[in-house]
């Protein structure tokens, strides 16, 4: 369930019906300011809403306060183990302090810092990752490692309602996509606080995403979680803001910015549609607006497929279309297409969004399509399946009859029926 309580990091909402909110980790070392800061800015150009930085030593709460004084977003310092540090972090003028309570020397040190925490308003973020577990639930862990990350967090969250401290959020942390989604899906049926969601340690850009995409995605499916950082091993902070942004967009949750569909090419395709996309993807970094720009590698299927899209190429080897809100809109020489959907995608942005359509150059991009279409009758794609069975359907017939004349394939190849040479996928 979505978490009932809403706390403040600076301000910027989380919890309590609030838009999931986006934050990120600084690479940098704290204690070098410039380093920092750029980074920082950098994160924040990218759509990240609340920073996190570490601080693991007096040098880094020095430089700390001078960062969060040109900072244009709130930041969390990030306290292990030491809490003298979480101290003299709030005293700097922290936003926010992320905790975990079982590694931090007890529970008169907790208690020390949420006396400080409440005197000065700063909220926290308390819990834990699996591989920081109190010791006296290593057994439980070891039989059941959500149970075992629940109980943590639960009683993390006991000792500071224990402290007359509310002003919190929690995270469960795991390597473990399965455990990450179980234990969470656990803790919200059992606390109203907001959840900070994280896959931790989740390697790579692409096998991090990847892990980060399938947990947090569930989650947030499911309607829980309030607050994401994507953890990526990369030192350019603001690709896991990135990652976090594009899964919100995914799910509809959150907008910002383009969303860029592509297809995913196959034999049919005539033109070099890997240049084109990747060209029109770095373009549209350059927009603010939410439009919802698609790239067909071939018009077999028609625009109908990408009919949704605001804007969109169909392309083929010497010609292709510029649609929009699934109608052409004209034809262009291939070489032209991406220059030319700028050009469309401006005109509209400059009038509010309204797109203007020139009757006869939209009929020819229809004929075009049409054409193509024409051409590749022999393949059976979804669309044309679909439109015969809806013609049949009117028509009073049973809409399966015949389709078991059509060739029924059941594959079973190896590489001497079918060698992968030449062709654009690898088989498992």
């Amino acid at each position: 369930m979505a978490s009932k309580r809403q706390i403040w990091v600076g301000d910027v909402p989380i919890g309590g019906g609030a838009p999931v909110v986006v934050q990120s980790m600084t690479k940098t070392e704290t204690a070098n300011k410039q380093a920092t800061i750029d980074q920082i800015n950098r994160m924040h150009e990218a759509g990240c809403e609340i920073v996190r930085c570490a601080v693991p030593r007096d040098d880094d709460v020095v430089a700390l306060k001078e960062i969060i004084a040109v900072s244009p977003v709130p930041i969390i310092a990030d306290i292990h183990f030491n809490h003298t540090l979480a101290l003299k972090a709030i005293d700097a003028g922290a936003h926010a302090i992320r905790l975990n309570p079982g590694n931090i020397g007890g529970a008169d040190k907790v208690a020390e810092v949420v006396a400080r925490a409440k005197e000065k308003g700063v909220p926290m973020r308390i819990g834990v990752n699996s591989g920081s577990l109190p010791k006296h639930l290593h057994e439980l862990e070891k039989k059941n490692s959500v149970e075992a990350l629940v109980t943590a967090a639960t009683e993390f969250v006991a000792l500071m309602e224990s402290l007359d401290y509310e002003d919190f959020k929690v995270s469960i942390k795991s390597t473990n996509v399965p455990n990450t989604i179980a234990s969470n899906r656990l803790l919200s049926e059992k606390i109203d606080y907001p959840l900070h969601l994280g896959i931790t340690e989740s390697g790579t850009k692409w096998s991090g995403s990847l892990k980060s995409s399938v947990g947090l995605g569930t989650l947030l499916a499911d309607g829980i979680g309030d607050t994401i950082r994507i953890s990526l091993s990369t030192f350019h902070a603001e690709e896991e803001v990135k990652v976090a942004w594009e899964i919100l967009k995914a799910l509809q949750l959150r907008e910002k910015g383009p969303v860029l569909i592509a297809c995913p090419t196959c034999g049919r395709l005539q033109f070099d549609m890997d240049t084109v996309v990747a060209e029109i993807e770095q373009r549209l970094e350059a927009y603010e607006e939410p439009i919802e720009v698609a790239v067909l590698g071939c018009a077999v299927n028609g625009i109908g497929e990408a009919a949704a899209a605001d804007f969109g190429i169909a392309g083929a080897k010497n010609e292709g279309v510029i649609f929009a809100q699934g109608k052409a809109l004209r034809k262009v020489p291939t070489p032209q297409l991406v220059d030319q959907l700028f050009v469309e995608i401006d005109k509209s942005l400059e009038r509010g969004g309204e797109v203007e359509f020139d009757e006869a150059q939209s009929a020819e991009g229809m004929e075009f399509i049409r054409k193509i279409e024409e051409e590749n009758a022999g393949d059976l794609t979804p669309e044309k399946l679909a439109a015969l069975e809806a013609e049949k359907a009117n028509e009073g017939e049973d809409i399966t009859a015949g389709l078991a004349e059509l060739p029924q394939v059941k594959v079973q190849l190896d590489e001497s029926i079918s060698p992968q040479a030449g062709r654009r996928f690898a088989r498992n």
